[in-house]
């Protein structure tokens, strides 16, 4: 265990979080809506510090990020718990660990250890994923640093509920992004995850203005958050902070508690990708639909491919210095 960053003791032995926008209020003995931190007796703890129940070496095109050193490895990296109750998660068995049955798993690994080993994969990032990297802020955050010492940079996949605190905290070794941008419906937020909409769009905003490179995916689930109505205020929205942030459009699949719902029909999401260029955007792309042409990385100037994807895996990239071979147009991303 360690003691939580970005907190404030109360009265009474109570405790407030200031980690994601729950910014939960800890009674001594209790957790927060995330089952990873205590109050112990007026301190708060981090329950998973160093504890990683999940590590793998993924392409980085997994996360998904498509204008982040494509073709590259990711060192990829979770610790049980989440501050969402998304009834579609597919990681539910990780994620929802310590909610769901009261257990907390994971591998003693320390800061030093997962950095090390990040540098012998020969990855280029760290990818802070599976779950949620605000739950384990702490460890995502003294891994960071270690790693950017080391010439690694750094990336979360998120829910993008940090506090505007967190990203500071963190900054300026956080280098990208993936967030989940799930609806443009507050009731979804609500009843389908937990939360609210409005803290992920300040997220997005001021991760824009950092510096951070962002990429925003949506899970398309049907008749849930695949109106065109609700599309096209989605697509406007990410067009408002800048036409240049790629748009993951994905295909759901029936999962944990959300059944009863059938997969998202191909058709659907082809048709969200015109909405978004529809909105101005210049990368639009579907995931979870291997052979699509909408994995591939096209110019906005001169409409030649310029990436030829297939699922994660990168079988041609034509970009020179970051900009298109034919045309010169420059294409936004982190090329090297």
């Amino acid at each position: 265990m360690k003691e939580a960053y970005l907190y404030e003791k109360l009265e009474e032995k109570r405790v407030r979080c200031f980690l994601c926008n729950h910014r939960c209020a800890i009674k001594d003995g209790a957790r927060g809506l995330c089952h990873v931190r205590e109050n112990q007796g007026g301190s708060l703890v981090s329950l998973v510090y160093g504890k990683v129940i999940a590590r793998h070496v993924d392409p980085i095109e997994k996360k998904p990020l498509f204008h982040f050193l494509p073709g590259s490895k990711s060192y990829s990296l979770a610790t049980v718990g989440c501050n969402f109750k998304c009834t579609f998660c597919q990681n539910a068995d990780i994620s929802q660990m310590a909610s769901d049955h009261g257990q907390i798993w994971g591998e003693e690994m320390t800061p030093e250890s997962l950095a090390n080993e990040a540098v012998g994969s020969n990855s280029q990032t760290i990818a802070y994923t599976y779950t949620e990297p605000t739950i384990y802020f702490e460890l995502a955050l003294d891994t960071a640093r270690v790693a950017v010492s080391k010439g690694i940079r750094n990336i979360f996949v998120t829910n993008g509920y940090m506090t505007g605190e967190a990203l500071k905290e963190i900054h300026p070794d956080l280098h990208g992004a993936n967030v989940d941008l799930k609806s443009f419906r507050d009731k979804f937020y609500k009843e389908r995850c937990g939360a609210k909409l409005e803290p992920v769009k300040k997220t997005l905003g001021l991760m824009w203005e950092m510096g951070v490179w962002l990429e925003i995916t949506t899970l398309l689930i049907p008749g849930l958050n695949d109106s065109r109505e609700e599309l096209e205020e989605l697509a406007g929205f990410i067009a408002g902070l800048s036409k240049d942030i790629p748009w993951h459009i994905s295909r759901f699949h029936p999962t944990y508690r959300l059944l009863d719902v059938p997969p998202t029909p191909a058709e659907s999401i082809r048709r969200a990708r015109n909405i978004g260029y529809e909105a101005g955007l210049r990368y639009v792309y579907s995931g979870n639909l291997p052979g699509d042409q909408g994995e591939k990385t096209y110019c906005h100037g001169c409409g030649k491919i310029l990436i030829d994807r297939v699922g994660f895996y990168v079988r041609e990239n034509r970009l020179r210095e970051g900009r298109c071979p034919d045309c010169k147009s420059e294409i936004p991303g982190v090329w090297s």
